[in-house]
């Protein structure tokens, strides 16, 4: 029973065949393969804390405002207190 792919060549241990690899496939993996570890590195500096349970990630995002800041606090507090 053999298998195809035979005139491309290949390293043979054992009487299998091993494929080598096109260049293409070498180059693409690598790039992937780094496009990978930024991913994760990435992330780990995002969500790192919360990963290793060193913060919450319902505490507070300190510097993510978004606006919401002493002006929404105090039309909160003048619409709960009574008028008169």
């Amino acid at each position: 029973m053999g298998g195809g792919g035979g005139a491309h060549g290949g390293t043979t241990y054992k009487g299998y065949t091993i494929p080598h690899n096109k260049r293409w496939h070498t180059i693409a993996g690598k790039g992937l393969c780094a496009t990978m570890w930024f991913w994760i590195f990435y992330r780990a500096k995002q969500d790192g804390a919360v990963l290793l349970g060193m913060r919450h990630p319902w505490d507070g995002h300190d510097d993510h405002a978004h606006g919401h800041g002493h002006a929404h606090e105090h039309e909160a507090s003048s619409s709960s207190s009574p008028s008169h």
